[in-house]
């Protein structure tokens, strides 16, 4: 180290020390010689405090026996250290020491230059390695930082890739697996290689009434109930693929099965998992599901196949009141298929022109004269034949498709009915049925009138049937309609009279002109110990002509039922006794 500040300075041998040395003095010109060279990170108190330190280290080599060039080394490093890392920096600090440092010692001598100047070389040297040091220290930290931060970057990717890959495959609200993940497992069950001999079954289970609660409780409620729903399934099924599917639609995955008792026992364990009140955000609620149930093996099948067969069993277990599982029936299905199919066809057959009518008598039992004819549709499949009403009416019923073709029936009953004109006496009226639809249907008044007026038919002789749940109905407009229309001139019948309920006092305030008795009571009659159906019939036919109303008698096949008909009363009867159903034009040759 060097001598302390005010200490008297020993040359080397060879060398003459011209006075005392000024502590501090070179220390603040090296200070001021760096100034703007390098970025800094300290006050000038510290540079200069530091600068300091090392001039007493370059004094203490000047001075020192043995010359040990070391210091130079050691000072540069510290220079480095300390980020007076510049060229510029270097180049000052060798400037100032070879024109100031010996000088501000107070050295002089042919020894003390030559040892400056060695230690000028070795404070170059040490700089440089120094700097070559920091150099590759910085490089090695920024590759380690590189790859430390590459790390990183790949587990945060491989986390997002993971969350995405959940997020994609899974329901937000229950995180169940959803639609995409369940397909995928359905497909790899079924499609994968070496799988043929095994089984798979699915449960597709819906809550019933959920809408109630949605409406009633609100959709935040509805979302509390679903997520307990999933979380009972999960815990309930441990073991299988559970997803939601949408909505409240669950979803079951058993693979492996040997049976339908598997399945039938997991669909009884989601059922069981139902039973318990949920509690959700204050609110207890009551929830029960529908379950279809679908197991086959898994050669022949397809997962659309499976889904498809469950969707439509769960159907079935709704339909038949809910809160229960139902099992597939391939035979049902395909029942069910083909009743979708004749009702999916009606509207192209109308257009093409497939349905027609037939025509039955109503023959009075009084002198034995057709008084009327009832409409009946057909179908000309062309590929099923001809169909008869029982086989498409209710479809059509069911899916609303009655309106068009029930419009069909009644246009063309009254066009061809328009042009009838018997030979001898009034020609017959038509009957025509109308299905509940169509009385409740706005527009039904000026869709006759419309009619009348268009062919020509005089209101007296249509007749519209009514059916009797159609006669009983509460609201107002459909029997201001059947009002208006009777006022017209219109006839209107109860059908089928004596299977529904009946109010007499609707009965005596509605615009009915005729009662046709219901098929089972006239088949009573075949039997002459029955007496029941007769004195049935005998009441009916009495309460009717107290309210000035006719009475036909349907299905009449035998003259007795005739015989024993016509003497209880009634006025007409219809049935294959008095003719089978026919085409207007062969009904009509029979007439004239």
């Amino acid at each position: 180290m060097g001598e302390p500040p005010g200490a008297t300075v020993t040359a080397p041998p060879g060398a003459t020390a011209t006075g005392p040395s000024r502590p501090g003095v070179f220390a603040r010109a090296w200070a001021k010689a760096l100034s703007g060279t390098s970025y800094l990170p300290m006050t000038q108190a510290h540079l200069e405090a530091l600068l300091q330190h090392l001039t007493d280290q370059l004094a203490a080599a000047l001075l020192s026996e043995p010359f040990d060039l070391r210091v130079g080394h050691r000072v540069a490093t510290e220079l480095v250290a300390a980020h007076i890392a510049s060229p510029e920096a270097l180049g000052r600090t060798v400037e100032v020491v070879q024109l100031r440092l010996a000088r501000d010692l107070g050295l002089v001598g042919e020894e003390v230059g030559d040892r400056l100047a060695r230690l000028l070389a070795a404070v170059a040297t040490g700089y440089s390695r120094a700097l070559r040091d920091r150099t590759l220290d910085e490089q090695e930290s920024i590759r380690r930082a590189a790859m430390t931060a590459r790390a990183q970057a790949e587990r945060a990717l491989r986390a997002s890739e993971a969350r995405f890959r959940h997020q994609a495959t899974h329901d937000p609200l229950t995180d169940l697996p959803n639609r995409a993940l369940f397909t995928q497992r359905l497909s790899a069950a079924v499609d994968s290689p070496g799988r043929g001999a095994e089984r798979v079954g699915v449960c597709f289970l819906d809550l019933d009434r959920f809408k109630v609660v949605n409406d009633s409780h609100g959709h935040q409620v509805g979302d509390g109930l679903l997520v307990t729903v999933a979380d009972r399934l999960r815990a309930a099924l441990d073991g299988h693929l559970v997803a939601r599917l949408g909505g409240d639609e669950f979803v079951v995955l058993v693979e492996g099965t040997t049976g339908t008792d598997d399945v039938v026992a997991v669909a009884e364990a989601a059922l069981a998992a139902m039973r318990e009140p949920a509690l959700v955000d204050g609110h207890e609620l009551c929830v029960s599901a529908s379950i279809g149930i679908v197991e086959r093996p898994v050669a022949g099948t397809s997962p659309g196949d499976l889904m498809r067969a469950a969707d439509s069993t769960l159907h079935w277990a709704k339909a038949a009141g809910g809160a229960r599982w139902a099992l597939y029936d391939a035979d049902r299905d395909r029942r069910e298929l083909a009743r979708y199919a004749l009702s999916a066809a009606i509207p192209a057959a109308l257009e093409r022109g497939e349905f027609y009518l037939d025509y039955q008598p109503l023959t009075s039992l009084r002198d034995g004269r057709v008084v009327g004819v009832e409409a009946l549709v057909r179908w000309r499949h062309p590929e099923l034949g001809v169909l008869r009403p029982d086989s498409f009416i209710g479809l059509a019923e069911e899916t609303g498709l009655i309106v068009p073709l029930g419009g069909w029936v009644l246009a063309e009953a009254c066009r061809q009915a328009g042009s009838w004109s018997p030979a001898v006496g009034a020609a017959p009226f038509v009957s025509v049925n109308l299905a509940v639809r169509q009385v409740r249907r706005p527009g039904l008044v000026q869709e006759v009138r419309g009619l009348l007026r268009s062919t020509g038919l005089p209101p007296e002789r249509l007749q519209l049937e009514i059916t009797e749940s159609t006669m009983m109905s509460t609201a107002e407009e459909p029997v201001r309609a059947l009002r208006t229309l009777a006022d017209l001139g219109v006839r209107i019948a109860i059908d089928d009279f004596g299977t529904g309920y009946c109010n007499l006092a609707y009965l005596r305030d509605l615009p009915v002109t005729e009662l046709k008795v219901a098929g089972q009571f006239v088949a009573g009659l075949r039997a002459p110990e029955s007496r029941a159906d007769e004195r049935i019939l005998a009441s009916l036919v009495s309460l009717a002509h107290a309210l000035d109303l006719t009475v036909t008698a349907e299905g009449v096949e035998t003259a007795g039922q005739a015989d024993r008909l016509r003497a209880i009363g009634c006025d007409a009867a219809q049935g294959w006794h008095f003719g089978r159903p026919d085409s207007a034009e062969r009904l009509l040759a029979r007439l004239h």
